[in-house]
């Protein structure tokens, strides 16, 4: 729980800054939303149980997150050189991208909307949130290495 408090607080303050460096930006704001995926992805495999009030605060949490990813702030021109992971496609297809990221935003709002009272409702929400983690990936992202 006060590792959750301490999320949410540092999300209170990221929100407040302005965005100065995009590419560390969007990996800071994107390493966030990995850590709540992943904290709620163990509760979907069993690996941590299941509690309703802790679940609907990670939605919120990624949901804030979610909200603050403006794409067009976040990805201007000239922001994909450099220590990025971030794909030309991005670029070449912004329109695709942000539809994507507007994809994603809807589906985390949907599971923090449903408040997923059990393992099975999480699950199907978590489906949806993670096939666009996935699907953008995919598209978006150069694989290190």
């Amino acid at each position: 729980m006060r590792k959750l408090i301490v999320a949410i607080s540092m999300l209170a303050v990221a929100g407040s800054a302005a965005f100065a460096d995009p590419i560390l930006d969007r990996q800071a704001l994107m390493k966030e939303r990995g850590k709540i995926v992943g904290g709620l992805s163990k509760v979907v495999k069993g690996e941590e149980p299941f509690d309703a009030a802790a679940v609907l605060t990670q939605l919120q949490t990624l949901q804030a997150n979610a909200e603050k990813f403006d794409v067009g702030a976040l990805f201007p021109a000239g922001s994909d050189a450099g220590d990025t992971t971030a794909a030309p496609k991005i670029w070449e297809d912004m329109a695709g991208f942000k539809a994507a990221e507007d994809k994603y935003l809807a589906d985390v709002k949907a599971a923090t909307a449903a408040t997923p009272a059990d393992i099975d409702t999480l699950k199907t929400k978590f489906g949806a949130i993670a096939s666009n983690c996935g699907a953008c990936h995919q598209s978006y992202r150069v694989k290190k290495g």
